[in-house]
């Protein structure tokens, strides 16, 4: 390939880097979170992006209970509300949206926190 040729190509945008980056780490796309399966300690991964800028997050203490009843999830909405505020670019965000939705509470009633949150 000629030096003509390299620059008549295009550059690829922001967001195909970031989905190439994506596909490479075995995600669906951008911002869809899933199971993790390696030795990071780690449950879930994602690429998130937003404003133009790709990150890549590993989330989610691996093997742990979480949400299993309404104070559970109350605690940890309580003690990570300033990070989940920080948006689509913070770990706590995305397990607030995955992990901590109260959809997936085993026991909705039950204000009792439990070990292991």
């Amino acid at each position: 390939m000629s030096w003509q040729q390299i620059l008549k190509k295009k550059p690829k945008s922001v967001r195909s880097k970031a989905l190439e980056r994506a596909k490479k780490k075995g995600l669906k796309g951008l911002n869809q979170a899933q199971r993790l399966n390696d030795d990071s300690g780690k449950s879930h991964h994602v690429m998130a992006f937003e404003n133009n800028k790709a990150k890549y997050i590993k989330f989610g203490q691996k093997g742990v209970r979480t949400n299993q009843t309404a104070g559970q999830r109350k605690a940890f909405k309580s003690r990570h509300a300033k990070n989940i505020k920080r948006g689509k670019m913070s770990a706590a965000y995305w397990a607030n949206k995955e992990k901590w939705s109260p959809s997936k509470t085993k026991e909705k009633k039950n204000q009792k926190w439990r070990k292991g949150s």
